[in-house]
């Protein structure tokens, strides 16, 4: 369907989603949509664009089939609901879209939507259907992670200046599309997997005195945020820099936001960071700036997580990583970036940091 769709903008797309329907039904047909196969079966690595991509499998959804009409139903009244916002110019969040459609059908009393998780499916099942991300189609998140930086952007008329916005930073929308980047002060960017380590940063003014941009999350990076690093990398050229703890979840972090991930494969080529480079913390950090005594022992779960990453081909492919997961394999433990503030408060900013940058010791 992305191949038939290209150069069509996302009214035309969901209009044509709906008039298909409708043809289907005039002529007589069970009415039906396809969509590509969820799960690592359908999910390709390709080495030539170093990210994550949907294979080629697909799967029919009828309205006139018992194990497919809940779904069916759910689907066409998201693309419904999409249609009226672009219409409009108006945005719903994941929430509200569930209220905005839950209602009773008529002549039952069988609900279209019993919970979220429903609406949220349905949002998934159109993204598929149509290649068009979930902030195109006007349905936003709720706001995680921030930024602050020498930047001035303007964002739907209001302009905001990611230098001034005190010790919380800007607030990184889910939908940064609609982002104009009027200055852009700074010579890469580093995105952290803790507001925790964000905040002592930034109270540091890192990214004044590195000259750079500072993003954070809450552990995995949202789709708004790694948008957000794609656009600041592909069209300001700035390299992208990537700092959590020295575990295997960071790593697994790191490889969403490089390669894209598995249950988003179909949006990689908007949201995936090949570019993107690993800056730690690392298991020779560990021996480097002494911090074993801070080691903590790993659980299974995260032996499990390890077992798996190892695993995945594009990191089997790298020498580097498989040396970097078998020491990590071998330590059976992890460090969190939080410990070096028992070397002082500022030591990332003063030390860590700019020691990487100089050795541009990454990993890529």
């Amino acid at each position: 369907m992305a191949e038939k769709q290209k150069g069509k903008n996302s009214i035309e797309i969901i209009s044509g989603l709906g008039k298909n329907l409708y043809a289907q039904i005039s002529s007589g047909e069970n009415p039906y949509f396809d969509l590509p196969t969820r799960g690592l079966a359908n999910v390709k690595y390709s080495e030539e664009k170093r990210i994550l991509t949907m294979g080629s499998g697909l799967s029919r959804r009828y309205f006139l089939n018992v194990g497919h009409v809940r779904k069916f139903v759910q689907t066409v009244a998201m693309a419904a609901l999409s249609k009226e916002l672009i219409e409009s110019g108006k945005h719903t969040s994941l929430r509200s879209a569930f209220y905005q459609i839950r209602r009773t059908i008529p002549g039952t009393k069988i609900d279209v939507v019993d919970d979220q998780s429903e609406t949220n499916k349905a949002i998934e099942d159109l993204e598929l259907i149509t290649d068009l991300t979930r902030e195109q189609l006007h349905i936003n998140a709720n706001k995680a992670g921030a930024v602050a930086g020498n930047v001035i952007v303007e964002d739907r008329g209001d302009v905001i200046d990611w230098s001034k916005m005190g010790s919380g930073g800007w607030a990184i929308p889910s939908n940064v599309e609609d982002l104009s980047f009027k200055k852009i002060d700074a010579k890469f960017v580093i995105y952290m997997e803790k507001q925790t380590i964000w905040d002592r940063m930034n109270e540091d003014k890192a990214w004044k005195k590195l000259n750079c941009i500072i993003i954070a999350s809450q552990g995995q990076a949202t789709r708004g945020i790694r948008r957000l690093l794609q656009r600041l990398s592909r069209e300001h050229n700035l390299p992208v820099y990537i700092l959590t703890d020295g575990d295997i979840w960071g790593v697994y972090i790191y490889s969403t936001i490089k390669f894209g991930s598995i249950t988003l494969a179909s949006a990689s080529d908007k949201l995936a960071l090949p570019e993107a480079k690993f800056m730690g913390l690392t298991m020779d950090d560990i021996e480097k700036y002494d911090l074993k005594r801070h080691l903590i022992k790993f659980k299974d779960v995260d032996v499990s997580r390890l077992n798996q990453i190892k695993n995945y081909e594009w990191f089997k492919k790298s020498k580097r990583w498989m040396e970097e997961l078998g020491k990590m394999e071998k330590l059976g433990a992890k460090v969190e970036l939080d410990a070096f503030t028992a070397k002082g408060l500022s030591f990332m900013t003063e030390h860590y940091l700019p020691e990487k940058l100089r050795e541009k010791d990454f990993l890529d």
